[in-house]
């Protein structure tokens, strides 16, 4: 996945109210960016950590810019997590990954009230695809995953243990988002409610599969090979 834009380097002053940073551009400007993260972003919002954002000039838009990636300690993470089905998508659709292949469809409803993030469709079989982004990181080449408790993710799983009942295969695709990390696992202290979650789709039937990305402030790529999950 390539950015649209270029985009420029900056240094963080601090993020609040979720969704808005404070930034220092290299002229020296000062700036607020939108944040595209509701998680808790630990240890990737801290003052003076290097960033880069996507300028705009869309006058439907209230900030002229998108904070989408963060350097932290030797690694880039992408702090965007709608980019996480864009990269995963373009995967799925380049043939990158083996294990999933059919026709491919995005955002496809299922469930209740729900939309599948992928479906794909090999004559009458059918795989339902959610993917996460996971950002947080605690433990040297540990990515853990939620960084904030998520009813919604707890959903998804609960959702898709229901679509492999019902005679369908079912993935939980964990996109480890940052550079630095080689194995995922739920952080069950954060979330224990997803964690049973898991283990009840795991129980279920339900994949979970990870994979790793190589990021610069020019484009995105998934990595193909699995990661450690668990």
């Amino acid at each position: 996945m390539r950015f649209q834009t270029e985009l420029v380097p900056a240094t963080l002053i601090r993020r609040y109210k979720r969704f808005l940073a404070d930034i220092r551009l290299e002229d020296g400007r000062e700036v607020t960016a939108h944040c595209p993260n509701p998680g808790a972003m630990t240890g990737m919002a801290e003052e003076g950590t290097r960033i880069w954002v996507e300028p705009n000039d869309d006058p439907k838009k209230k900030l002229n810019f998108g904070w989408r990636l963060a350097a932290v300690g030797g690694a880039m993470v992408v702090v965007d997590t709608s980019l996480a089905n864009r990269i995963v998508g373009e995967a799925l659709a380049a043939g990158l990954l083996p294990e999933f292949t059919g026709n491919l469809r995005a955002e496809v409803a299922y469930g209740e009230n729900s939309r599948a993030d992928f479906l794909l469709t090999n004559g009458n079989a059918r795989r339902w695809i959610e993917v996460k982004s996971v950002t947080l990181s605690r433990q040297a080449g540990l990515a853990e995953f939620p960084d904030t408790k998520t009813a919604r993710g707890a959903k998804h799983l609960a959702t898709l243990a229901a679509q492999v009942e019902a005679g369908d295969n079912a993935t939980m695709l964990y996109l480890v988002a940052r550079t630095d990390c080689d194995h995922v696992a739920v952080a069950a202290d954060i979330d224990p409610t997803y964690a049973a979650a898991e283990v009840a789709a795991r129980a279920a039937g339900v994949s979970i599969r990870a994979y790793g990305i190589k990021a610069t402030p020019e484009e995105i790529t998934l990595v193909p090979t699995p990661l450690h999950v668990g």
